[in-house]
């Protein structure tokens, strides 16, 4: 069910003019979604939650993705055109809320990452110590011969081969692409952060419709409540009447 009105998306944006990420996007998937609380929202899979972003993107603002990559080797521009189809993994049955698997030797029991997560993960500048909070945060047991162990004590390859169990079992959650640079020929992996992305065209969004309420607003005095009411087609429909169209 969608709740998407041009007043709840916009007090969504507000909100998120103040916050992170990760909690950006939850706001804004809670205000299309009002059969989700924020806190269930927090805690969904971050696959299901990019899906649900996905499908929010296509019914705002179409199938259609436009971004931008930066060649890590020269720095050349290039841009990405998408669909949501482009993106969207085959949906798998709902992820168990414990995943298993045994790597070298050692029992592991782990959980999928979650916003909560990310949350965190946004206040650390180093890649290194972002996995490694990741990975304890996520691990909920690891034994080997007897022995219990925390997720500091696991060997890299053991840490990473859960990691790649994780991406398994929730694909949405780690979509990258190929790319080339048509500049030096360099060939990278991209992550696609929708996060990121909806937060972009949302505040764009935001920045033109409070336009439109300050003229409609200024030409025939109306509140902002009544004009945000409105169906976009109408709003247009009457400033093209102010710009004389």
């Amino acid at each position: 069910m969608y709740s998407d009105t041009a007043r709840d998306l916009l007090a969504a944006w507000e909100r998120g003019l103040s916050q992170t990420s990760a909690r950006r996007l939850v706001s804004l998937l809670a205000a299309v979604y009002p059969e989700h609380s924020e806190e269930h929202l927090l805690k969904l899979p971050l696959g299901r939650r990019d899906a649900l972003a996905l499908a929010a993107h296509e019914r705002w603002f179409g199938a259609q993705l436009i971004s931008l990559a930066v060649c890590p080797l020269c720095h050349e521009h290039l841009e990405l055109n998408l669909k949501v189809a482009d993106i969207q993994v085959a949906p798998k049955p709902s992820p168990a809320s414990e995943l298993a698997c045994e790597v070298d030797g050692f029992r592991l029991r782990f959980r999928l990452p979650d916003s909560h997560d990310i949350i965190l993960l946004e206040n650390v500048a180093s890649p290194d110590d972002a996995h490694q909070l990741l990975w304890s945060r996520c691990l909920l047991s690891a034994s080997a011969e007897q022995r219990h162990y925390q997720a500091d004590e696991l060997p890299d390859t053991v840490l990473i081969a859960m990691e790649a169990a994780m991406s398994e079992a929730d694909p949405q959650a780690n979509v990258q692409f190929d790319l080339s640079c048509p500049a030096c020929r360099h060939r990278w992996l991209a992550a696609f952060d929708i996060a990121t992305f909806i937060w972009k065209e949302i505040h764009a969004w935001a920045q033109r419709i409070l336009a439109e309420v300050h003229l409609l607003a200024k030409t025939y005095g109306w509140h902002e409540a009544d004009i945000l009411a409105m169906s976009p087609t109408r709003r247009r429909l009457y400033l093209n009447q102010i710009v004389g169209r």
